[in-house]
């Protein structure tokens, strides 16, 4: 029988994806042929400290717990929005590594962003630049030394860099949508910043679950099995595109993070799990400063008091009070010092911030 929930949200990683119960009947994907995620080390900078910290110190209240488990069991996505520095691009990394998903994939959008850009980049240019030297090389005299011409060796083995697979690599949306025997973790940052057509753009792809790349469809007409392998992204591990379609077995644990900047379509929100980070409270806020920094001290209790009683005048993210402890506890300043710094660590956030009087 499986299990509710699968993430627990204690940070403590297990195998619990494998007690998955199988996906409602319309969100069943059958992509092949079927990879193995790559190991945690494949991808480098998703064990950079700074990204290990975050996944370590996460502290998921009981509704985010709720929510990540409904859209793991429902194969939707998970839309989180909050006010800044409550969390919300933390979230996955520490749900990754509870669920051994592997290194995360990220998709940092822009007011630029398009749907192209998740999926895959192709660099024709490159690719004529390598047909042209190929030719060059057939062309020179075959008594001229490679040295001399300046052009790389030729020969029966020497590799043909001129098919559009070596100039195409697939982007963070395109690798999570890869057929992996378990879901991969993908965040999508911060997408109330992208165009406007963006959410819309996304709808089929996470609806279907595949995406097509037309330079393979086209080149698999010459190829024996009309099979290309791409890198992909993170880890550039080369992996099997068969005509050119990608289609996904486990649909991936897709974050989208908002700031609220911007209302969605209904039928973008419909298709998603939605979770509304709140402010935390005192203790959520002394869980997380002993996450980060251990058991706050008695000068660290009053900074989380303080740093309370301002959010009620406007938007303070929890890095900030983070900034405040570590330096009080590292600076050695005397306690009139530190009230004035920890004033100027914890300005209010935007516009509509209220008095600044600390």
């Amino acid at each position: 029988m499986p299990l509710w929930p699968v993430y627990t949200g204690t940070n403590a990683p297990h195998d619990g994806i494998e007690r998955l119960p199988p996906p409602p009947p319309w969100r069943a994907f059958d992509g092949g042929p079927l990879l193995d995620p790559p190991e945690e080390a494949a991808d480098r900078s998703a064990v950079s400290p700074d990204r290990v910290h975050r996944a370590e110190t996460y502290r998921a209240t009981e509704d985010t717990v709720q929510l990540v488990n409904a859209a793991l069991y429902l194969r939707r996505p998970l839309l989180v929005t909050g006010p800044p520095g409550t969390g919300k691009s933390s979230l996955v990394y520490a749900v990754a590594r509870e669920l051994r998903l592997g290194p995360v994939l990220r998709w940092n959008i822009t007011s630029r962003s398009t749907l192209h850009d998740g999926l895959y980049s192709y660099d024709p240019l490159s690719r004529l630049y390598a047909a042209r030297q190929q030719a060059a090389q057939q062309a020179a005299p075959q008594e001229t030394a490679p040295e001399e011409t300046g052009l790389p060796e030729t020969g029966p083995e020497a590799p043909d860099e001129t098919g559009i697979e070596h100039h195409l690599r697939l982007g963070p949306l395109g690798t999570a949508l890869l057929p992996y025997a378990r879901p991969r973790a993908l965040l999508i940052d911060e997408i109330d910043k992208s165009d406007l057509d963006l959410p819309n753009d996304l709808l089929n792809v996470l609806e279907e679950g595949q995406y097509q790349i037309p330079e393979l469809v086209r080149a698999a007409r010459l190829a024996p099995d009309g099979t290309a392998r791409v890198p992909a992204d993170g880890t550039g591990e080369a992996v099997p595109v068969v005509r050119g379609q990608v289609r996904c077995r486990a649909f991936p644990f897709v974050v989208l993070t908002s700031n609220g900047e911007r209302e969605f379509p209904p039928a973008f929100l419909r298709r998603c799990v939605t979770l509304r980070l709140r402010r935390p409270d005192d203790r959520h806020l002394a869980d997380i400063v002993r996450a980060h920094l251990g058991e706050p001290d008695s000068y660290a209790q009053e900074l989380i008091g303080r740093f309370l009683d301002r959010t009620s005048a406007g938007d303070l993210a929890t890095d900030q009070l983070l900034n405040a402890i570590y330096l009080a506890r590292t600076s050695n300043l005397d306690s009139a010092s530190l009230d004035r710094l920890a004033e100027q660590l914890m300005p209010h956030l935007g516009q509509g911030a209220g008095t600044d009087v600390f």
